[in-house]
């Protein structure tokens, strides 16, 4: 048997709803013909591109690959950004046997077939250690079990999974795309490694391109594409690799179908999966194109940078060319060579569907879409706030900024005219967490409904602007003895919390009592209006101090909320 040998299934047929039951070597075979993101798949860490928090030297994720561990792990984070391939590369590199599950598909049944399985390669290794003799290792039979979207899973399927995961008969790799606190039962998470994945940045999405062209497992040079496509398709990832290069894929496919038969650059290599024309030498493949983790990181000595690794769209003199477009490819004679298809904005857009939305996330667009919006909900506009919504979420804005935007504006322009606003506006935020986009969307879009048609006010804002305010100006002085802590020994001897009055003994769960310290005594800081709830609010207000000042006259001076106007008052 040789080092990634199988044990057959103890079950003795295969296991329903098994997405995939191989070797480690073999796991992911990749198919000349199949999509562009499974081609490119990398097949170790050096290769992955994104995630440099969990992968740096030193790095538990790695730590893990490298020194054969057998922690279970759970990786959380928006599809594309690389779980499945971790777990791929986890088991490749530890030598073990991988098998995966879908939790979309399997079932308790397919848990304990795979669990069955791994305890019976686990005896057969135990007993070939116990009869080996000589120099020569036995194969690692310990099972890495992979289980995508296991969120899916009920509480019973996850529990099926504990007695194997404790006691180490499988390694488990989980990936989910939502927050494991909620969707993953405590026994398991605490008995695993949780891994937090972001969202790849632009820079990271421009390699992957870049790879993709240039890659012999990719378009090996026969592409290119025009430096404002690129910037397009930056955007239209957001963060997602595999969003990437599937519109990458339809574009250069449609690029390449448009070049007339023959009338490619002499030598070129095929397309992944074209048949060669009778009589016509394939190819011969060039090594696979190695690039940096980390983007811009200087080549090592003697090392050739690969292809595409400078700025986007940059030649050598500085001047704009498109991407992938100089690269000599193996086959070919040495030197510069046009590749034959090109990818434009607009074959990009044809191909994806989607037009170019004008919008730089680090740039003049970005505040002014950002301040349409914010205006759009304070004025009342709600169709506008969604067009701005989906603008920014067209291009590829992070969806959690403008979920903190909007949190901030339930209070800064609403406050008390609708208490409710706050909530709706946190929880659209934590539905974004939980369920991600493209769902996510609709949570976001009530939330921007809500908060553009409640009505306005922005006394909350004042109210603590002009508490802040007289701080900073050393109003206030010390805590009344009455209002200070008592709870410790010798407090009452200091006189705190002498003559302090329980609210709840009184009629109305108020009694006449000062609050504040002696020089604020009367300052009103919060000064409601009267549109919505707001109106209810003020009498409140009103009525309460009216009891609790004992019929008192303000103090004079204190900052009020008219000395010190909200910082936002003049813009957004």
């Amino acid at each position: 048997m040789s080092l990634f040998d199988t044990v057959p299934p103890a079950t003795g047929g295969a296991v329903g709803g098994v997405a995939g039951d191989r070797p480690a070597a073999d796991a992911a075979p990749v198919t000349p013909t199949g999509p562009l993101a499974d081609r490119l798949r990398p097949r170790g860490l050096d290769e992955l591109v994104g995630q440099r928090h969990l992968l740096g030297p030193g790095s538990p994720l790695r730590r893990l690959v490298e020194g054969g561990g057998t922690t279970s792990v759970v990786l959380w984070g928006p599809p594309g950004t690389g779980k499945t391939t971790l777990a791929h590369i986890v088991s490749r590199a530890t030598g073990r046997r991988f098998r995966e599950l879908s939790a979309v598909t399997a079932g308790v049944k397919d848990v304990r077939a795979v669990i069955d399985e791994a305890r019976a390669a686990l005896a057969l290794s135990s007993g070939r250690s116990r009869q080996a003799r000589g120099p020569v290792p036995e194969p690692d039979l310990r099972t890495v079990l992979f289980i995508d979207e296991v969120h899916r899973f009920t509480r019973t399927q996850q529990d099926a999974l504990l007695p194997a995961v404790e006691r180490g008969w499988i390694t488990l790799v989980a990936a989910t795309t939502e927050n494991p606190s909620f969707s993953v039962v405590a026994p398991l998470l605490s008995r695993s490694l949780l891994f937090t994945l972001t969202p790849l940045t632009d820079d990271d999405i421009r390699v992957l391109v870049r790879r993709a062209l240039v890659d012999p497992r990719g378009y090996g040079g026969r592409v290119r594409i025009a430096p404002d496509a690129l910037d397009h398709l930056v955007r239209l990832a957001g963060g997602d690799a595999r969003r990437a290069l599937t519109a990458l894929e339809a574009s250069a496919e449609a690029a390449l179908a448009k070049v007339p038969a023959g009338g490619g650059t002499a030598g070129e290599p095929a397309a992944a999966g074209t048949a060669l024309a009778p009589g016509t030498e394939p190819a011969v493949e060039a090594e696979p194109v190695v690039e940096p983790t980390v983007t811009g990181e200087p080549a090592a000595a003697g090392e050739v940078p690969a292809a595409g690794e400078g700025p986007a769209g940059e030649g050598p003199n500085g001047e704009t060319e498109p991407v992938g477009g100089s690269e000599p490819v193996a086959g070919t004679a040495a030197g510069p060579r046009e590749p034959a298809a090109a990818v434009d904005l607009a074959l990009l857009e044809q191909s994806v569907d989607r037009a170019a939305v004008r919008y730089d996330r680090d740039g003049d667009q970005h505040y002014d879409v950002v301040s349409a919006f914010i205006k759009s909900m304070r004025g009342g506009d709600a169709d506008a706030a969604l067009h701005y919504l989906a603008r920014m979420l067209e291009a590829g804005e992070d969806p959690r900024f403008v979920a903190r935007r909007m949190i901030i504006l339930a209070s800064e322009d609403i406050g008390m005219a609708d208490p409710g606003a706050l909530g709706v506006a946190v929880s659209a935020a934590q539905a974004l967490e939980m369920i991600g986009l493209p769902e996510a969307r609709l949570a976001l879009a009530q939330a921007v409904i809500h908060l553009a048609l409640a009505p306005k006010s922005n006394a909350v804002i004042r109210a603590i602007d002009a508490a802040t305010a007289d701080v900073r100006a050393g109003r206030g002085g010390s805590v009344p003895a009455h209002l200070r802590d008592s709870h410790y020994q010798g407090a009452r001897r200091l006189g705190h919390g002498d003559g302090y009055r329980y609210p709840h003994d009184y009629p109305g769960g108020v009694v006449d009592q000062q609050y504040a310290p002696d020089e604020l005594v009367g300052v009103d800081y919060f000064r409601p209006g009267q549109l919505g709830f707001e109106r209810r609010a003020s009498a409140r207000a009103d009525e309460l101090r009216a009891v609790l000042r004992g019929g008192a006259r303000p103090a004079a001076g204190g900052a009020g909320p008219d000395a010190a106007p909200g910082p936002r008052e003049q813009g957004s």
